[in-house]
């Protein structure tokens, strides 16, 4: 793996509030917004409750169907905190709505911190962890379920109301523009490059390194001022216009599908993607096997149609790097079609699917499609972009 910054003077924005006030929601939103503008961060989900981006996008009965909950560890905590003090990118940071004083040594790591509270009490509570830890407090905003969105207070702090944070929607309104616009601000303050100094640091052996949304832009998928929305009929396209079996190294958001789609374009050759964690990640290969019992990465094993559901669980909630020589993929029958699920990061689906580049097929599952995208195939039935309904 590549290290390529340091994060001494990289922000890492610390959103913090008790449970439904509508922190998931104002992360999401802040995030999508920030995309469009071109501003380089990372939403980081410091808390195991099994929430993502996805969990804003797909439909309410799926998101029950497959959320996890997880558990407040200290193996999770530490890694966590690894995740935070090793970053990459300007962080925003989810903590979660009932920190413990284990739970809120998190805070520590961070510099700065949005309040999103429902109520005077709460807004005390939060308060005092941000003056506690000498978080710079760049927005102490009330969250409502009615009435009306307002900017109140310019500050420092920002003062205002969001109005009506539901899961499905995102956040508006004059409070909302002007705190995106001061962490737009903040975020780019160093004036530094981030894809063009991760892009520079890409390992040598590695020809070409390809950054995704320039590439969306120069194949005319996507305005210039847009933000990115990767589609499965892109994927063709995607793969006829890069190499195949060459080395080769992508940068950018992506989605799971796009990098087990490339990572399988690249085979044999090496494979690398960018972690905001952890920098340059190469695909490894796994063997196929029987997983063991007390791995890093538990398998269960399902069906759609004449597919093998092959989804991944950690029942750490996390896993790292250095853990993947653990990891062993189930066997399947040769002749079946392979679908990937599960919530893992996206170096892990590049080394699961190249152990599975013999099945006939092989999809990725994308809930907020609600289906499985096919990212390469020899079966004519099922072409590579298409979706599979679950």
């Amino acid at each position: 793996m590549s290290q390529t910054t340091s994060s001494e003077q990289i922000p890492a924005v610390l959103v913090g509030g008790p449970p439904h006030s509508g922190k998931s929601v104002l992360v999401y939103s802040l995030s999508q917004a920030l995309r469009g503008r071109g501003v380089e961060h990372y939403a980081l989900r410091a808390c195991p409750d099994g929430e993502g981006d996805w969990s804003n996008e797909a439909l309410p009965e799926r998101v029950r169907e497959i959320r996890l909950k997880g558990q407040w560890t200290p193996q999770w905590l530490q890694r966590i905190g690894q995740d935070i003090q090793r970053r990459h990118l300007p962080l925003l940071v989810d903590v979660g709505g009932r920190p413990t004083p284990e739970q809120a040594a998190l805070f520590g790591l961070c510099t700065h911190a949005v309040l999103l509270t429902p109520d005077d009490a709460a807004q005390a509570d939060w308060q005092r962890l941000v003056d506690k830890h000498r978080l710079a407090l760049l927005a102490d905003l009330t969250s409502t379920l009615e009435g009306e969105n307002r900017l109140e207070a310019a500050g420092p702090p920002l003062r205002g109301v969001l109005a009506s944070l539901q899961r499905g929607g995102t956040a508006s309104g004059a409070a909302f523009d002007a705190l995106l616009s001061r962490i737009a601000a903040l975020f780019s303050a160093d004036g530094v490059d981030y894809p063009l100094r991760h892009l520079a640091s890409a390992p040598a052996e590695i020809e070409l390194v390809v950054d995704l949304d320039r590439l969306a832009r120069t194949l005319g998928w996507v305005k210039e001022d847009a933000k990115i929305t990767w589609l499965p009929e892109h994927l063709p396209a995607l793969l006829e216009y890069l190499p195949a079996a060459a080395p080769l190294a992508i940068y950018g958001r992506g989605t799971t599908w796009i990098q087990a789609a490339l990572a399988l374009q690249a085979s044999p050759a090496s494979y690398y993607s960018f972690d905001v964690r952890l920098g340059w990640v190469p695909a490894q290969p796994l063997p196929l096997g029987d997983p063991p019992p007390d791995g890093p990465l538990r398998f269960e094993l399902g069906a759609l149609g004449d597919a093998v559901v092959v989804e991944g669980r950690l029942p750490q909630n996390y896993i790292d790097w250095s853990e993947i020589d653990q990891v062993v993929a189930p066997s399947v029958p040769p002749e079946r079609g392979v679908v990937l699920s599960g919530k893992l990061p996206y170096w892990l689906y590049t080394s699961l699917a190249r152990a599975y580049r013999g099945a006939p097929w092989l999809a990725v599952r994308q809930p907020a499609l609600g289906g499985s995208v096919v990212v390469h195939s020899v079966d004519p039935r099922w072409p590579v972009g298409c979706v599979l309904p679950d």
